[in-house]
């Protein structure tokens, strides 16, 4: 049933544990989370390195062409995005991208009438808004300077 490179700990009964999948650690040998923690720590700060000299090209080639210095850019942006590809974070990035895109394809966008009346709505309700504070502040103006302080212009 077992192979014997998996390296259970269990003699094929069933478990007992009442704490068995809460969140409580495996007994598997085989499972070496540190490991793995640090082999994504590795192939991120590859990823960054990559990145940072992409962009550093772009100032180490200044005398060249433009065209060649941006290329320089992209090919380190890219590297560093295929390097961080392969790590946990990433494939979890990249599953959240997917499902985003699944997510945004059920959206509901208005028709380009609904759009351009809630455009007009908005600009009335901005320009009703500065005429109102307009007014609020030169009541306001005319009450403390003119009544209060008698300040005459």
């Amino acid at each position: 049933m077992w192979s014997l490179s998996q390296g259970y700990s269990s003699t094929g009964r069933a478990s007992v544990s009442k704490t068995e999948g809460w969140g409580f650690d495996s007994l598997c040998p085989c499972h070496f989370p540190e490991v793995v923690v640090l082999i994504d720590k590795l192939k991120l700060t590859l990823a960054i390195a990559l990145a940072v000299a992409g962009v550093a090209g772009f100032y180490v080639l200044s005398e060249q062409p433009l065209v060649l210095r941006v290329l320089s850019v992209l090919a380190g942006l890219a590297a560093g995005g295929v390097a961080a590809w392969f790590t946990a974070p990433g494939r979890r990035f990249a599953e959240f991208v997917r499902e985003a895109i699944v997510e945004t394809r059920k959206v509901v966008w208005p028709t380009r009438k609904e759009t351009v009346q809630m455009t007009g709505i908005v600009f009335v309700f901005v320009v009703v808004m500065a005429i109102f504070l307009w007014f609020t502040d030169k009541t306001l103006e005319w009450a403390v300077y003119d009544m209060l302080l008698g300040w005459k212009k």
